[in-house]
């Protein structure tokens, strides 16, 4: 359908009392069969689904707003709106509900659903009056008037009446022209009625009143009565802030004067509800929906004005980017954009997208780039609520901007590193900005949410940009404050071990903080990336050294990081920690917090839990071959004599595993059996057992590739290595060509007939006391004493 009479924005309410848009479409109202009556239906524009299916029910109250919306309940918490392209439209669709219901279409309300407690009440209210009476509008009367008002608050059909006759009559102009007489004449007890009239009006929640209430010629004086509160001493003076102190500044002169007559009325609208009128109750909440409906289209019609105007924006962009443009220019500019984006949300999905394309058609991320880097630290936090803006809205965006930048600046004036050197030279003691742009930051690099369909590559090229050109400005703070720890020596002078280079200033043990934060986000989600950076800047051993700060939580940010690495189970981050000794400055920590039982303590200690619990072999040897005297006084936990159970399990396991292979007749070829007639000499057998003993976790494989290639030179070229073998009843066989060998030609100890299946060993009865010799060494390892523990 291109009727665009019949286009429509569908809005339910949520339960934050804001407007969700639902999507696009085109109204019609006909008879459905499945809910047996008139029903509104919205096809959506796009591909024709059906967003909207509402039966027109004749106690339903729909409500007419702004000449262009409809907005009705469907239940106790659920709240539509059609929101027509034009007038024509509404008022059509308005004649058809009107029509369902018998309503007179001239009116903008449909009567609300009455129960039967109050059909009883109001029983005897002829059907054919529309109104309540009203006392005649009088300073004589405002209390009777205010007791009426007060009075129907609490009757939604009361509540209707009350509204239509309020509006038939011209009644609020007169009540306004009243409260100026009160004001002359300083009759507070007419001006206190005044306020409980004003206030119980705004709390019938009927658009059309607000139209009447809110227009140029009565909100002041809508504001002023709101002054009045009788529990108040002094009336509050907002009508002077409005007027004085609260100017309204064009920083680009808008021409359209019914654009500037609706901010001026939306800006003084949003005050009355955040500032003017009480926080409601629970029984009130509902009271001023309709005014938060009345806010939120008003600046969704500011915004499309707005981005309608391009000449407008444009003029706006390059004023705030022109070296000439005056400061104080300057903040008003990046305020109005800051205020124009926070509008933006109030938009639909598909409009708000083409809101932030057409910022940034007109250069918003290279404005960002220069205001953020300014020293007026009013416009960089209005510029950094900008950005966030626009990360939260399309951080694909960003990240294809900042990609393009290397190919025509230098890194220092990089849009990421401009957001960076703003995180790390927040003046704020408590770092509030830092804190807002490090989680933008996170944002940008979050694979999570980089495009996989669309762009394939994205991910890969802007990480590979980001440790490119900017890691190592997220990380010259960490990297500055760590780096003379290459000296032991002048650490010992001190008479305390805290460490001279780690940061006392709180600010910026707070900022290594963040920066620990990042970089731990980094480990888990960037794999390939942060471990090649960790490890070409040795940057583990600089982090660990914040493990002597005096402020715990830096200490455990430091924790925290290493812990992360460990996590990963990565055997090329394992290898980089034992071969830097890794664990000493955390053990260090441990031991320097003596008994106390604090987070840092559990810390360290789940650490080695973890690395027990999960059974990281190469990390449990480097522990407790360096570190297990320093720890086995450490009773109150299990965890260190778990290490070395572990440990002794390991060793163990590798020296039966070795024997195995010793013994194991099934899987021996001709170069293992000359290995086996070798270890008769008994120099060699000892160095395999020393050897064994000094590196349990060296494998097997590789001591056997090295015994082959010994065996190989000294049997020659000519020599096949192999000494028959020979079924029980035959003699010992010397090979041939063996005279160089080093191999013994005695009768060879216990080897399989290869040729059959049935595979049995050989008893020599001169075997017998090598076999022996054998079954100490398998023993050997468990008769050993093992380390106390």
């Amino acid at each position: 359908m291109s009727d665009t009479r019949r286009r429509v924005k569908v809005y339910t309410l949520n339960e934050d009392r804001q407007w969700d848009d639902r999507g696009t479409g085109h109204v019609s109202s006909s008879f459905v069969e499945r809910l047996k009556g008139i029903s509104l239906l919205v096809r959506a524009e796009s591909d024709g689904s059906l967003l909207l299916e509402s039966k027109i029910s004749p106690n339903t109250a729909y409500q007419k707003q702004q000449d262009t919306l409809i907005v009705w309940s469907e239940a106790d918490n659920y709240d539509l709106a059609l929101s027509f392209q034009e007038k024509a439209g509404c008022d059509e669709i308005w004649e058809k509900i009107c029509q369902v219901q018998g309503k007179d279409p001239a009116l903008d309300i449909t009567q609300d659903p009455i129960d039967e407690s109050e059909e009883e009440r109001f029983e005897e209210i002829p059907e054919t009056s529309h109104l309540v009476e009203l006392p005649p509008c009088e300073l004589s009367r405002l209390e009777e008037i205010a007791d009426l008002v007060t009075s129907v608050l609490s009757s939604p059909i009361r509540r209707e009446k009350l509204a239509l006759a309020l509006m038939s009559e011209g009644y609020i102009k007169k009540l306004l022209g009243l409260f100026r007489v009160c004001e002359d004449l300083d009759n507070r007890e007419g001006l206190h009625h005044l306020y409980e009239i004003v206030r119980g009006v705004l709390f019938l929640n009927k658009a059309a009143l607000f139209e009447v209430m809110f227009s140029d010629d009565c909100i002041m004086d809508v504001v002023g009565c709101l002054e009045y509160d009788p529990a108040l001493v002094q009336p509050k003076r907002h009508r002077e802030f409005l007027t004085k102190t609260a100017k309204f500044k064009e920083v680009i002169p808008i021409t359209d004067s019914e654009l500037r007559q609706k901010i001026h009325q939306t800006y003084r609208v949003q005050y009355i509800q955040d500032i003017i009128l009480p926080t409601p109750s629970v029984f009130e909440e509902n009271f001023l929906s309709t005014l938060t409906s009345f806010i939120f289209f008003n600046k969704v019609e500011i915004v499309s004005m707005l981005q309608e105007d391009e000449k407008f924006l444009t003029e706006v962009f390059a004023q705030l980017t022109d070296e000439a443009t005056e400061d104080s220019k300057r903040r008003e500019l990046v305020n109005f954009v800051k205020e124009f984006c926070a509008f933006s949300q109030t938009l639909q999905p598909q409009n708000r997208d083409a809101f932030f394309k057409t910022l940034a058609n007109l250069g918003i991320l290279p404005a960002l780039e220069i205001v953020m880097g300014m020293d007026d630290l009013q416009v960089r936090a209005a510029a950094t609520d900008i950005f966030s803006y626009l990360v939260e809205f399309s951080p694909s965006m960003v990240r294809e901007f900042v990609m393009q930048e290397p190919q025509q600046t230098d890194d220092d004036v990089l849009l990421i590193n401009v957001v960076i050197k703003q995180m790390i030279c927040d003046s704020d003691p408590e770092l509030g900005g830092a804190v807002q742009l490090m989680g933008l930051l996170r944002t940008l690099i979050d694979p999570e949410n980089m495009l996989a369909s669309t762009n394939k590559t994205e991910k890969t090229e802007f990480l590979s940009f980001f440790y490119k050109y900017c890691m190592h400005v997220l990380t010259a703070p960490l990297l500055a404050n760590t780096a003379h720890d290459k000296n032991p020596k002048d650490l010992q002078e001190g008479s305390t071990k805290i460490n001279p280079v780690c940061p006392d200033n709180f600010q910026t043990a707070q900022l290594l903080a963040l920066i620990l934060e990042l970089l731990t986000f980094c480990v888990e989600h960037h794999t390939y990336h942060i471990k090649t950076y960790i490890m070409n800047k040795d940057l583990l051993r600089r982090v660990l050294v914040l493990m002597n700060s005096k402020h715990t939580f830096l200490a455990l940010c430091a924790l925290r990081f290493m812990r992360r690495i460990i996590g990963l189970k990565d055997e090329y981050y394992n290898r980089y920690i034992i071969k830097g000794n890794l664990f000493e400055p955390v053990i260090n920590a441990l031991l320097d917090n003596g008994t106390r039982y604090n987070l840092l303590n559990s810390a360290i200690i789940e650490l080695f839990e973890f690395i027990k619990v999960e059974d990281i072999k190469s990390l449990i040897a480097h522990i407790v071959d360096n570190f297990y005297k320093a720890l086995e006084s450490i009773e109150y936990v299990q965890t260190f004599k778990g290490l070395k159970g572990r440990y002794e399990q390991e060793k163990d396991r590798q020296s039966q595993r070795l024997n195995r292979y010793r013994r194991d007749a099934r899987s021996l070829d001709e170069d293992e059996e000359l290995w086996f007639n070798d270890d008769d000499d008994d120099d060699d057998g000892e160095a395999v057992e020393k050897r064994m003993e000094d590196d349990f976790s060296d494998s097997y494989g590789k001591y056997m590739e090295a015994k082959k290639g010994a065996a190989n030179g000294a049997n020659g070229a000519n020599n096949n290595g192999k000494a028959a073998a020979i079924p029980p009843s035959s003699p010992a066989v010397t090979p041939n060509n063996s005279s160089t060998s080093s191999v013994k030609t005695v009768a060879l100890p216990s080897t399989p007939v290869v040729k059959t299946a049935l595979v049995g060993l050989v008893d020599y009865p001169d075997d017998e006391d090598e076999e022996e010799d054998e079954e100490e060494e398998e023993q050997s390892p468990r008769k050993r004493p093992r380390l106390s523990s």
